[in-house]
């Protein structure tokens, strides 16, 4: 079995260099903060038009109000979340050893049909 020969140079081998990286699953956290504000809006929503509330104020408004407040808790919330996931994904990260490969040599003859 003969080993390749870098072809830059003759006589020298490549030596392939070896790692060893963490790999883990993190969450993204941009959809469980979009997730949390949604749920807080549809928490706000019955909130405002599910419950019976006073006659006095308008129920747009009120719902305009828990939107704010709401929507921003949900938004901490799933904030919160995502960082629990991370730090759980941190705990199950997984050790693995990788290799470098050498970068192959581009054809420099003309191809046929080209």
């Amino acid at each position: 079995m003969s080993i390749p020969e870098n072809s830059g140079t003759t006589g020298e081998q490549h030596v392939p260099e070896r790692r060893e990286i963490t790999v883990r699953r993190a969450p993204k956290y941009v959809p469980f903060l979009v997730l949390g504000g949604l749920l807080g809006f549809g928490v706000a929503a019955f909130l405002a038009y599910g419950l019976p509330g006073d006659e006095s104020y308008d129920a747009s408004a009120v719902f305009g109000f828990f939107m704010i407040m709401c929507g921003a808790g949900g938004v901490i919330v799933g904030g919160l979340v995502a960082l629990v996931l991370d730090r759980v994904s941190v705990r199950r990260a997984q050790r693995a050893v990788v290799e470098s490969v050498p970068d192959s040599v581009p054809d420099t003859e003309d191809r046929p049909g080209t």
